[in-house]
């Protein structure tokens, strides 16, 4: 090989690296400091996928769903100044829903919002569904139920299918 070939060839690699490590970068957590601002926060992690009002400081949602399996927020408080930072997406966090009490804003702003949306209409319920990983190990899907008021009346935890390696359910063949 030429000296000019093997150097084209040698910059190409350190390119594509350099590449790869800077897209492995933007999926690392960042590490926010409590107290920074709002702008402090968007600087680092871009804009967010929404923003959630609250009784007491916005909330900014990075939803990463559905793949991603993943919504961290960012709540601040009345100063505008972050509280906590946190991947929501949890058992721990699912159970702070109660059922027969807590609404639609409720559950914003408790796990951000949905992957998908459906609606039961014999039972006349709408179904937000949260792809995570559940324990940290288990590919799960929460699915949380309304009622015609907008009150959680049921949660059903299930199996994400989409991860199934039996031909039959998502992306993977037989």
């Amino acid at each position: 090989m030429k000296s000019s070939q093997k150097t084209i060839v040698q910059t190409a690699a350190a390119a594509i690296l350099t590449l790869a490590l800077s897209a492995c970068a933007v999926w690392q957590p960042a590490t926010l400091q409590l107290g920074e601002t709002e702008q402090q926060v968007i600087s680092q992690l871009g804009a967010p996928t929404a923003r959630i009002p609250s009784d007491d400081g916005d909330i900014l949602e990075y939803n990463r769903n559905p793949w991603g399996q993943a919504t961290h927020l960012a709540k601040f408080g009345p100063d505008r100044k972050l509280r906590s930072y946190e991947q929501v997406l949890t058992t721990q966090h699912f159970a702070k829903i109660t059922l027969n009490s807590a609404t639609k804003m409720d559950v914003l702003r408790t796990v951000g919002h949905p992957s998908e949306t459906s609606y039961l209409p014999r039972q006349q319920l709408e179904v937000w569904s949260y792809h995570y990983r559940e324990s940290g190990a288990w590919n799960s899907v929460m699915h949380i139920h309304f009622n015609q008021n907008g009150i959680v009346t049921l949660m059903q935890n299930t199996q994400d299918l989409r991860f199934e390696n039996d031909g039959m359910f998502g992306f993977f063949g037989s």
